[in-house]
């Protein structure tokens, strides 16, 4: 049975972060049945889209515009609208601003509602091996080593187990960071998760930063996991 839309509600939605068979039923009658969609990339979305045949204007909604375009939905929603917000791939709100539209939304008193689905982060954390009982997503670090090891020394006596994004671009440089100021502890690193290509490598900093230096063709997103102390 096809959900009911609700006017002027925002709908947060949950899309694959690689096999689109993780879609969910309600996540695709939500898409199917709002006025419009606001997302990070609308040529990623409407590939999204097109593969499911949902027809569904697209409008942009990203870091970089953001305030601007947060003000235009909470129009829309006051008109009446339905608004269904996306991101790339995943849960809207992790590591990207969903939560400018979520404040302003609640600020004004619309609802808001999700379609819980697909995440990164407690995929990574299952298949890691490391204890899943307490953890702390930190997001992506600073690009600049030396921010970078001033952002991950805030945990370096923390109990939890530690999880990070990062880009294929900088994996080899955060894992020799991470071996500097957390010692070589039990680690993990995961790429490509759902897709054909899943990767999850596992063992003491130490060698995850050899294998990062060895393995030249690092592609996907990645997910790298750390024992707490």
């Amino acid at each position: 049975m096809a959900n009911e839309i609700e006017a002027s509600t925002l709908y947060l939605v949950a899309t694959p972060i690689g096999n689109l068979g993780d879609i969910t039923l309600r996540a695709l009658d939500i898409l199917k049945g709002v006025d419009i969609i606001a997302c990070e990339d609308t040529r990623t979305t409407g590939r999204l889209l097109k593969h499911f045949e949902i027809e569904t204007p697209k409008t942009p909604f990203h870091e970089h515009n953001k305030d601007r375009a947060a003000a235009k939905l909470i129009e829309r929603l006051a008109a009446g609208e339905s608004i269904a917000l996306v991101s790339d791939a995943g849960t809207p709100g992790i590591s990207d601003p969903a939560y400018v539209l979520v404040r302003e939304a609640v600020a004004a008193g619309f609802d808001v509602t999700t379609a819980p689905g697909a995440t990164a982060v407690i995929p990574a954390l299952i298949l890691s091996g490391l204890p899943v009982h307490s953890f702390t997503f930190r997001g992506f670090p600073p690009r600049k080593p030396g921010k970078r090891k001033r952002f991950m020394e805030v945990d370096v006596a923390s109990p939890h187990t530690l999880l990070f994004y990062e880009s294929p671009h900088r994996v080899k440089a955060f894992l020799e960071n991470a071996l500097e100021v957390y010692g070589d502890r039990q680690a993990a690193v995961i790429c490509e998760i759902t897709k054909k290509f899943e990767t999850v490598e596992r063992g003491l900093l130490s060698e995850l930063a050899v294998w990062a230096n060895e393995d030249a063709d690092l592609r996907g997103e990645f997910v790298i996991v750390i024992a707490g102390q």
